[in-house]
């Protein structure tokens, strides 16, 4: 019977969404969406920020739509960044330039671009079904969630985001501690006391995490390509449609990688502070333990792009479900349209589907043709987007850098943004020499301010006794799972050592 009438909603859904002016605010918004992601330094939640005010005089659905649409149609965009440029501008796309921006080096652009938009379809067109069909079971487990899992979920993040950045996991975990450093900069968020902020005012409010994703992704890498030894491939000349086709056993790897990051994707989207980062790394750890040739990752390996870009873009659109129906948005973007439904005088919470069916299903139909727009806005101009490869370096590099500063000023309209931009750029440089990845670095800051309410939480309520994080079945499995990662991570090194030692060993004799 639920199953029957989630059908008939979701199809009155489609009649709502389908009216003209949704439409036409629907292709607004994922047009404008992918425009800023695909532009490094810009990103959606400053294209949302921005664009806020001009929604007071839409009605509630139409400014959701357009919103949602800059929202996910980032997403696509981003990871065009990320795999041309390796400038993600958000974190959820910096995966993808782990293997998507090797893959572009090496003169196959269109392949990662093009496998990308797909993945992105299937992710999120697979999400919005589940969400239409399973929408209260989702909301029932995502309501099993106190401070002790949340807590537990993220420290699992960042662990999983060390597992994949590297095969040196002390560089790995050094670089999550640095992140969770610069994400305790600012006010205490319990006594308001203000922390490691050297005297400086702006300091209070924290380091961005724009302006830091610019430095250690964008600014480091200009610098890195400044060097006279460098001497990067770029591709000159794009070919057709072919040139754009996986090779047979990538198509066949791609689709075990979209099934396996789509559901991980939706289910992690579906927890309130998860979100499209964490299901992205999870994804990229998943399929690098799957793998049977996990040496491939890093250098270029399909499944590495596919799979995070399918689990972001589902999470992206199962992360409504929080924000929605129990008011807790996953990330910044999920904060912006909690502010959108208050600001139309909608209040979020369990009720809001009852309530507002039009509003809430009519979104969902929304997001599905959505999806649908952005893979015919986005295919046919992969080569446009090939071509920025071949710009020179004395146009290109000076053009990221008006880019940078634009996106790191934004942030605060302040010029200590920039001389911050120009620090942490050389420290990212520095990290990069020494062999550390920024990933982990990245989702530590995000996830830091986070962590530490969710744990001081857990620890009011459990009078200070960590056993608290042990009491819950949920916490403990999970934990349990970072420990057996924890042990995977140290263990898989030596035993490679130990396999090259007797292979060699072995030609020796």
């Amino acid at each position: 019977m639920d199953l029957l009438a989630n059908l008939a909603n979701l199809g009155h859904g489609f009649t709502v969404a389908l009216s003209w002016n949704y439409l036409l605010y629907c292709l607004a918004g994922v047009i404008l969406g992918t425009f800023v992601g695909v532009l490094p330094g810009l990103g959606t939640v400053t294209a949302i920020s921005m664009l806020m005010p001009f929604t007071f005089g839409l009605d509630p659905l139409e400014a959701l739509i357009m919103l949602s649409g800059i929202f996910y149609g980032g997403l696509y965009g981003g990871s065009t960044a990320s795999i041309l440029l390796n400038l993600p501008g958000t974190p959820a796309s910096a995966v993808v330039a782990l293997d998507g921006y090797p893959m572009a080096q090496q003169g196959r652009a269109g392949v990662p671009l093009f496998m990308t938009a797909i993945a992105s379809f299937v992710g999120g067109c697979t999400a919005l079904v589940m969400v239409g069909l399973a929408a209260p079971a989702i909301v029932q487990i995502a309501m099993e969630f106190g401070s002790a899992e949340y807590f537990s979920m993220m420290l699992l993040g960042l662990i999983a985001a060390a597992a994949a950045s590297s095969d040196m996991p002390l560089h790995s975990i050094g670089m999550v501690i640095v992140g969770l450093l610069l994400g305790m900069v600012g006010m205490d968020i319990v006594s308001g006391m203000m922390r490691f902020t050297f005297g400086v005012p702006i300091m209070a409010e924290g380091i961005s995490f724009i302006v830091v994703a610019m430095a250690f992704f964008g600014l480091a890498e200009v610098i890195t390509n400044l060097e006279p030894h460098v001497h990067r491939q770029m591709v000159q000349q794009v070919g057709g449609w072919r040139s754009m086709m996986p090779t047979r056993d990538e198509a066949r790897r791609s689709v075990g990688a979209m099934l396996r990051g789509t559901p991980l994707g939706a289910f992690l989207g579906a927890l309130p502070g998860a979100g499209p980062t964490i299901a992205s790394f999870m994804a990229y750890t998943v399929e690098k333990r799957v793998s049977s040739h996990p040496e491939r990752f890093g250098k270029g390996a399909i499944e590495g792009v596919v799979a995070p870009e399918a689990a972001n873009n589902a999470a992206a659109q199962t992360g409504y479900i929080p924000t929605l129906t129990l008011g807790i948005p996953g990330d910044a973007v999920g904060a912006l349209i909690l502010g959108t439904l208050i600001m139309h005088g909608i209040a979020p919470g369990p009720r809001v589907i009852s309530s507002h069916p039009d509003l809430f299903w009519g979104l969902i139909a929304s997001m599905w043709i959505g999806n649908f727009l952005l893979l015919w806005v986005n295919i046919p101009f992969i080569n446009i987007w090939i071509k920025i490869l071949s710009i020179p370096y004395r146009i290109l590099y000076p053009a990221i850098m008006v880019f940078l500063c634009i996106g790191v000023y934004s942030v605060s309209n302040s010029a200590f943004q920039l001389f911050l931009l120009a620090g942490l750029g050389g420290a990212g440089y520095l990290f990069a020499k020494l062999g550390c990845p920024a990933s982990p670095l990245l989702l530590g800051l995000i996830l830091g301010p986070m962590m530490e309410e969710n744990l001081r939480r857990a620890l009011l309520i459990g009078r200070g006794n960590p056993m608290v994080f042990l009491e819950s079945p949920i916490s403990a499995g999970i934990l349990s799972l970072c420990a057996a990662l924890l042990i995977l991570m140290i263990a898989m090194p030596i035993v490679r050592e130990r396999k090259s030692r007797n292979k060699q060993g072995n030609q020796t004799e």
